[in-house]
């Protein structure tokens, strides 16, 4: 393997399984049936489940689901702390060693590309933040830091989510430092990660199926609770964490809270903005990562799904068995 991935130690059956793609595509349902088929663990690859109390919004594994089946990489931190993708990338590998350790499959879930990036591929290129240029872009206006952006980086301004302040600051800064563009910067990763070949999978489902599931999703947080999550964790200080603030649904309903909009529309914008992420998603996973795959016809259950990729998993591992038969005891 390359990049920061470890490799198993004790046989291609236990080497890590990823399963990527847009929110709402069912890759969790889908890690939960591998898991209880195939005596798996789930690594959770989402930068916004890895905060304690950050439930609903970010459509947490359940008491029950983690009962279940083991899940690392969860309620890592609290609202006052920082994580970023270096520390994902030595606590994923410091799971992974472990549920190899006891004889168990590793399956990496989720959908912040960032982190299957750097877990892959390592941290690339970009320079260090600078502590005072940061501090001045992020006086600026928002609306200025977007016209530079724009100007400087066109590829990156496409791409990025106009309204997720930090990213915007961090890719200008880096443009600012470097006197390039931050798109070349994430271009000195492999244009596609060649790990994991035969056992990476991507999600998928028609745009018109994944914008109901979307919007069924949504809707269903918010009659779980999600405001009166988002207005119980301000009192804990999410308005002071710059990365949690990001999280689609908590930023809308603090916007709500705070008088901007009311409640239908709030719904309605966290609903658009979901699909505008889940779009961005589908489209980096395609372009940075070698995944086979998985089109999920509508209706079909997550336990088929799962004997599916199954089917394409029993092959690879039996051809490479029966060269090393050494590993595969």
């Amino acid at each position: 393997m390359t990049g920061n991935a470890p490799a198993s130690a004790t046989g291609t059956s236990l080497a890590p399984v990823v399963l990527a793609g847009p929110t709402a595509s069912g890759k969790s349902a889908v890690a939960l049936e591998l898991a209880a088929i195939a005596n798996g663990e789930i690594v959770s690859v989402d930068s916004m489940q890895v905060y304690r109390g950050l439930d609903v919004g970010t459509a947490k594994p359940s008491a029950a689901e983690r009962d279940r089946i083991p899940h690392h990489l969860v309620d890592v931190v609290g609202l006052t702390e920082s994580f970023d993708a270096a520390r994902f990338v030595a606590l994923a590998n410091e799971a992974i060693v472990s549920i190899q350790s006891r004889g168990r499959l590793p399956i990496l879930c989720g959908g912040t590309g960032l982190y299957f990036n750097v877990w892959l591929n390592g941290l690339g290129t970009a320079p260090a933040p600078d502590p005072a240029l940061r501090a001045e872009l992020e006086a600026m206006p928002l609306a200025a830091l977007l016209d530079e952006l724009a100007r400087r980086d066109s590829v990156t301004f496409d791409e990025i989510d106009v309204e997720n302040r930090r990213r915007v600051v961090r890719a200008v800064e880096v443009i600012r430092i470097t006197d390039k563009p931050f798109s070349q910067m994430r271009a000195a990763w492999p244009e596609r990660a060649p790990a994991l070949a035969g056992r990476s999978f991507g999600i998928e489902r028609p745009r018109p199926e994944l914008v109901a599931r979307i919007d069924r999703r949504v809707d269903a947080m918010f009659a779980s609770g999600l405001v009166e999550e988002t207005q119980r964790l301000l009192g804990q200080g999410l308005a002071e964490n710059r990365t949690a603030m990001q999280a689609i649904g908590y930023r809308q309903v603090a916007e709500h809270l705070r008088g901007e909009r009311g409640l239908r529309d709030t719904v309605e914008l966290v609903k658009v903005r979901t699909r505008q992420f889940a779009k961005r998603q589908g489209t980096w996973f395609r372009g940075q990562l070698d995944l086979h795959w998985i089109e999920t016809p509508s209706g079909e259950a997550p336990e088929i799904t799962t004997r599916r990729i199954q089917g394409l998993l029993q092959p690879l591992e039996a051809a490479v068995a029966q060269k090393n038969p050494v590993a595969s005891e």
